[in-house]
């Protein structure tokens, strides 16, 4: 009985042993998974915008042709212009007509394409004239921004007797008109061909002031 409580006492010993020793290998591994964590988790997140690679510059995108307007182009900026005219040539013959016209003109550009202007000169017939207006000016042609069409619409006043029906709507003496003209400026130095309705062409100079 003696030998037979030995063998039991050490087998139950044994398997204590065998049992506490496998309870703390698992619980060693728990800690070791457990510090593994904990560090995993106090290490600083990685900085995105540093980890990730540089992105290469966006290409400049293609866009279409518009008139650059960085470059000097005082006929485009300038606010005012002053005009005079050079040549007169009517349609027809008249021995009245005068081929002066002593033309002073003055711009002002509301924008590049809206503007006011008045403007002084002897009409076909040698006598003082007035045309106050307001025009539109456009560019028709994308490569060749200094080309312009300018059409304008006012009052003139001047016209008297003996020729005073030589202009339509003057019964009053102030008649309504419009004039189209087409240009073309080199800095700030532009010349216009100005359509006179059926009577004549007037080529005039004139310059762009800031």
């Amino acid at each position: 009985m003696s030998c037979d409580s030995g063998v039991l006492r050490y087998r139950a010993t044994h398997a204590l042993r065998g049992a506490f020793s496998r309870s703390f290998q698992r619980l060693a591994v728990a800690a070791w998974v457990c510090v593994l964590a904990t560090h995993a988790m106090a290490q600083p997140a990685p900085d995105a915008s540093a980890a990730a690679p540089a992105a290469a510059p966006d290409a400049p995108a293609v866009q279409p042709y518009a008139p650059a307007t960085a470059v000097y182009e005082p006929w485009r900026t300038d606010r005012f212009y002053l005009e005079t005219s050079v040549y007169t040539h009517h349609w027809h013959y008249d021995p009245a007509h005068v081929d002066h016209q002593e033309l002073i003109l003055g711009e002002w550009n509301i924008t590049e394409q809206w503007l006011v202007g008045a403007s002084y000169f002897k009409n076909s017939f040698g006598q003082p004239t007035e045309y106050v207006y307001g025009g539109y000016r456009f560019r028709p042609i994308e490569k060749a921004q200094p080309f312009y069409i300018k059409v304008s619409a006012g009052l003139v006043y001047g016209y008297k007797d003996p020729y005073k029906n030589k202009i339509p709507f003057n019964n009053s003496g102030i008649a309504p008109v419009i004039i189209p003209s087409v240009g073309y400026c080199i800095n700030r130095f532009c010349g216009e061909a100005v359509i006179v309705g059926g009577a004549s062409i007037i080529l005039t100079l004139g310059v762009t002031i800031p």
